[in-house]
């Protein structure tokens, strides 16, 4: 049985979410704001998703999720009222995994949810990438560039992983989205852009390997 963390200030909202959650069956966790989520995580290694609010007293969402990224992997899904561009870009740089903005609808975030425990399941293999100074070591999830580690979220590694599995190839935006979020992704193409554009900037000297095939998608080249 997969374990749910709900984080939300509004005791509705962590009913409603509960219910759904239950019905699918997921074992749940409750936390009130931040703070909680944060030891709640601590003592319970074995949660397998987190969905939180972006604001909420004592400590807010996005506080809280980078204080967890600094020992946890733990996808996250964020739940935010506002639904600017600003606050996707923050999220998915501090490390969340999807957005949803309120009000939602319940059987989409279970569908959400579903589909990123979905991508986490997947086996991994021992496998390592070497590109120049560029390293990527798939069984610690670890990317290095001049032996120095790169700060990338799980789905910026996801991202940078697939690209560079496929070296080279042309790759449609579907096909990216499709392999990285998932056939069931809910999302747009802005949500792809936003992170190739994070990614680039985090590669530094790597980032124009990114290649951008206009009308099509992105490549990753070794030149």
């Amino acid at each position: 049985m997969k374990k749910l963390l709900i984080v939300d200030d509004e005791a509705n909202i962590r009913e409603i979410v509960k219910k759904y959650a239950k019905f699918e069956g997921y074992e749940v966790l409750e936390a009130e704001d931040g703070l909680q989520a944060i030891d709640k995580v601590k003592l319970n290694p074995s949660i397998d998703l987190i969905i939180m609010d972006a604001m909420m007293p004592e400590l807010d969402g996005f506080s809280a999720c980078r204080e967890i990224r600094k020992f946890s992997g733990v996808p996250i899904l964020m739940l935010s009222a506002r639904g600017e561009e600003y606050d996707r870009i923050h999220g998915f740089e501090i490390g969340v995994d999807d957005y949803v903005v309120k009000p939602f609808s319940p059987k989409e975030l279970m569908m959400r949810i579903a589909a990123i425990l979905k991508r986490y399941e997947k086996n991994q293999t021992v496998d390592m990438y070497n590109y120049k100074t560029l390293e990527i070591n798939h069984t610690s999830h670890l990317v290095k560039i001049d032996s120095e580690p790169l700060n990338l979220s799980p789905k910026e590694y996801d991202l940078l992983l697939y690209l560079v599995e496929n070296k080279d190839i042309a790759l449609t935006r579907e096909q990216i989205i499709s392999k990285v979020w998932g056939y069931d992704f809910f999302g747009d193409d802005r949500t792809l852009d936003t992170h190739i554009k994070l990614l680039r900037k985090k590669l530094g000297q790597y980032s124009n390997n990114i290649v951008t095939i206009r009308g099509v998608g992105y490549r990753f080249e070794e030149n």
